[in-house]
């Protein structure tokens, strides 16, 4: 038992996966923690990396049971960990439990540490492709409907946001990326620079650096952050790179 005082909740990013990939404070918070809890697939990261621990995976879609298990926890006395993979504030698990916590008038102390998020991990991988203004967009309609996500995309386009794409493709959602490209191809080329990475920074990665038109035939999963370029974007060497615009 490590609870002192005022219980504590870390909601701790996990970047890409690997330990080399965390930052010092993300293991620091976990090395103080109890119970690690989170989605199966970062529970058993986190398992690896601290394989003493009283780690709890969760299936997908339980992210409410996941937050009121971790106060639970917490209010028994034990220091919770809730894990997320990339960074817990991106389509991660810190909005959640600080709007549990609050909601149920919890006395615990919710401490949020960052990581790398997959936008900026996938980046590294395929060359400099968000080094001027981008927008981060989820094709997952399970919480925002696909009508909000479409309009999204439109306005991105139109405003020359390099666009990084989450979740691009799943069983359920086939053509999603289909369609989220042939709305970028309303205001942009077909020859834009595009790209995708699978798996940045664990076993398996993989990419490739394609254009517009051609990302919008791949078949990608969930493990997969696609890439769409602006008017800025070129390819160099084999990599995308945005250009800031400096005259060289």
């Amino acid at each position: 038992m490590s609870g002192r005082g005022r219980p504590v909740i870390f909601v701790v990013g996990l970047g890409p996966g690997g330990r080399d990939e965390m930052t010092p404070r993300a293991l620091r918070a976990l090395e103080r923690c109890d119970v690690i809890i989170g989605y199966s697939v970062y529970a058993e990261m986190a398992r690896e990396i601290f394989p003493d621990k009283d780690v709890r995976p969760f299936a997908m879609r339980q992210e409410i049971e996941r937050c009121r298990t971790a106060i639970e926890i917490a209010l028994s006395g034990d220091t919770v960990g809730v894990v997320s993979g990339g960074d817990p504030g991106v389509y991660g698990m810190a909005g959640v439990m600080l709007e549990i916590a609050k909601s149920l008038g919890c006395d615990v102390d919710v401490e949020i540490v960052p990581g790398v998020t997959a936008c900026c991990s996938a980046a590294s991988i395929i060359g400099a492709p968000i080094s001027n203004d981008f927008a981060v967009i989820s094709l997952s309609d399970l919480l925002t409907p696909w009508d909000t996500i479409e309009r999204r995309i439109g306005l991105a386009a139109e405003g020359d946001f390099v666009i990084c794409i989450y979740n691009p493709s799943s069983g359920k959602r086939a053509g999603y990326l289909r369609r989220a490209c042939d709305i970028a191809l309303r205001t942009r080329s077909a020859e834009t620079p595009a790209a995708w990475v699978r798996m940045a920074g664990r076993d398996g990665e993989e990419s490739r650096i394609l254009t517009l038109g051609e990302l919008r035939d791949e078949h990608l999963d969930m493990f997969c952050t696609a890439f769409i370029g602006n008017s800025l974007t070129k390819t160099l060497g084999g990599r995308m790179v945005t250009s800031r615009g400096y005259k060289l």
